[in-house]
C-alpha cells in the first residue's frame, strides 16, 4: 500500500497559518518581533537575489540567509544535482562502506586549501566549530581555548563557549575553560598562551558581528605565537568563506596565513542541504582517529550524506565555472566604495567597511543639535535602534530586505548572494541614499517610527 502526499495541496490548504502555527508550535518571540517592527511578510517564492510576495512585487535580498544563499536561491546547477542524486537512489549512510561523493567532495574543498589534508563532514556551522574544539584540544592535549571579543561561532554548548556575545551565554553556564581576547591585541593573546593551558585561537578573520576585520599582519603573527607555545590557529570561515569576502578565505587574504583548522559552511549547501566541514592538517587528523578502536570518536548521523555532498560539489563548480570570488570582489568593492563616498554626505553616516560583499554600514552621534537630541533620545531606550530604523523602511518602502549587525550595535550588515551585479548596487544605493535623506530632513515618518522602537524597548525593560 503506497500513503498519499500531497505537499502542493498541504501548503495551499495551511500556508496561509504560517504566523499562527510558529506562534503555537515554535519560537513564539519570532512572529511577534517581526510583526512589532513591520516585517511579518508573506513572500510566496524565491530565485536568485530576490523575493516575491503574492502581489508579484519583488524584494532584494542583501541578507542570503545570514549567508546561507551564497548562489542566490535556487540555483539551477545545484537544483539538478539535488535531483540527480535523489534519482541515482544511492546507498548512502550505511555508514559501514565508503561512499564516492564525501570522498569527491573532500577531495575539491582540499584543492583550495592547500595546506590542509584531511576533511570532517558534519551538518551546520556549529557543528564543525565543535568539531574543531574537540580536535584542537585532542591534539594538543590542552583544555582552554581563547577567543576573540564579539565573535560569534555558533550556538551549541562548545561554540557558545567561544561567543564572544554575554546576552547568548547568559543562563548556560557551566561552559568549557576560554578566555576572551581583543581582537587584534597580540600582547593579550601572548600573555594568555604563556600560561600553557591553551589549545587554540579560534577567529573570523572578518566578525560577522560589527564586521571588524583583524588588523593587517595579525593573523599571521598570531599564527606564529601559537606555535611557538604548541597551540594551534582555528579560523571560522563559517560565513565568510567560499568567496564572500573575495578570496576563497578570508584568512587568504594575509600572506603566509596557514591555519591549523578551518571551519567551513552555510555557502556550501547551496541553500539546500544543511551541511558543515572542519577542514585540517593531517597530524591533528591521525592523532584523533589514532587507532581503529577510535574510528567513531567524533562522528555525525547525517554527516557526508549523498544529498549535502551532492550540493557542495555544485556548489564549488559554479564557483569555478561562473568566477563568482571573482564577482564578489569586484561587485563588493563598488557596492563599499559608492556608499564610503556618503560618509561625507550624512552626519549620522559614521563608517563603510568590510571585504567583498561582506560590508558594515555604521552610525554614529550627529553633530548638528536637531539630529543629536533625536540620536540622544534613542541611544538612551536601547543602542541600536537608529540602525533598526533604518532597517525597516528599507524593506518596508523600498523592498530590500537587510539585518541589524547584532544586539546593541550601530551596523547594518550586507551579506548578499555572491551573484548580485551593478543592477542591484545601484537599486541598494538608491535606497539606502533615500531613507538617509529622509533620516537628516527629518522625515516625520522615519522618527515617529524611531518613537515606537523606544516605546518597544522602555516596556521590555
Amino acid at each position: 500500500m503506497t500513503t498519499e502526499f500531497d505537499l502542493g495541496a498541504l501548503l495551499a490548504e495551511r500556508g496561509a497559518e504560517r504566523y499562527e502555527l510558529h506562534t503555537r508550535h515554535l519560537n513564539h518571540q519570532l512572529p511577534r518581533m517581526l510583526r512589532t517592527i513591520g516585517f511579518d511578510k508573506v513572500y510566496e517564492r524565491a530565485e536568485g537575489a530576490y523575493f516575491w510576495d503574492a502581489d508579484g512585487n519583488d524584494y532584494l535580498d542583501m541578507l542570503a540567509g545570514f549567508g546561507v544563499m551564497g548562489l542566490g536561491r535556487h540555483h539551477p546547477v545545484v537544483r539538478k544535482a539535488l535531483h540527480d542524486v535523489l534519482d541515482a537512489s544511492l546507498a548512502d549512510l550505511t555508514r559501514f562502506d565508503c561512499q564516492p561523493l564525501p570522498g569527491l567532495l573532500a577531495e575539491r574543498l582540499l584543492s583550495y586549501s592547500p595546506h590542509l589534508d584531511r576533511v570532517f563532514f558534519g551538518n551546520s556551522g556549529t557543528e564543525a566549530v565543535e568539531g574543531a574544539l574537540k580536535f584542537a584540544r585532542y591534539a594538543t592535549g590542552k583544555p582552554r581555548i581563547l577567543y576573540c571579543e564579539h565573535a560569534f561561532h555558533g550556538l551549541t554548548t562548545g561554540s557558545l563557549s567561544v561567543n564572544g556575545e554575554d546576552g547568548f551565554r547568559d543562563g548556560f553556564a557551566p561552559l568549557l575553560p576560554d578566555t576572551a581576547v581583543p581582537l587584534g591585541d597580540l600582547d593579550a593573546l601572548e600573555r594568555e598562551v604563556r600560561k600553557g593551558d591553551v589549545a587554540a585561537l579560534i577567529v573570523e578573520p572578518v566578525q560577522g558581528k560589527g564586521v571588524y576585520e583583524a588588523p593587517p599582519g595579525y593573523l599571521r603573527a598570531a599564527q606564529e605565537l601559537l606555535h611557538r607555545h604548541k597551540a594551534l590557529l582555528i579560523a571560522d570561515e563559517v560565513q565568510t568563506g567560499l568567496g564572500r569576502t573575495g578570496r576563497f578565505y578570508a584568512y587568504q587574504h594575509e600572506e603566509g596565513v596557514e591555519p591549523d583548522l578551518v571551519c567551513v559552511a552555510k555557502a556550501l549547501s547551496g541553500g539546500y542541504v544543511p551541511v558543515g566541514a572542519t577542514v585540517g592538517k593531517d597530524w591533528i587528523f591521525k592523532k584523533v582517529y589514532s587507532s581503529m578502536d577510535r574510528v567513531l570518536v567524533h562522528s555525525a548521523s547525517f554527516g557526508s550524506n549523498a544529498q549535502a555532498m551532492a550540493a557542495g560539489l555544485a556548489v564549488l563548480s559554479v564557483l569555478d565555472s561562473d568566477k563568482v570570488v571573482a564577482n564578489a570582489a569586484a561587485t563588493g568593492e563598488s557596492l563599499r566604495s559608492r556608499l564610503a563616498a556618503l560618509v561625507d554626505k550624512y552626519e549620522l553616516l559614521a563608517e563603510v567597511r568590510g571585504r567583498g560583499l561582506m560590508i558594515g554600514i555604521e552610525f554614529g552621534r550627529p553633530r548638528s543639535l536637531k539630529l543629536r537630541s533625536r540620536w540622544t533620545m534613542l541611544q538612551a531606550a536601547r543602542k541600536g535602534l537608529f540602525a533598526q530604523m533604518v532597517v525597516v523602511p528599507l524593506l518596508q518602502r523600498h523592498r530590500i530586505l537587510t539585518q541589524v549587525s547584532g544586539d546593541h550595535l550601530e551596523v547594518i550588515k550586507l551579506i548578499p548572494p555572491l551573484i548580485i551585479g551593478e543592477r542591484e548596487v545601484d537599486r541598494f544605493v538608491d535606497a539606502f541614499t533615500a531613507v538617509m535623506d529622509d533620516a537628516h530632513e527629518g522625515g516625520g515618518l522615519l522618527w515617529d517610527f524611531g518613537r515606537t522602537l523606544v516605546r518597544q524597548a522602555m516596556a521590555n525593560r
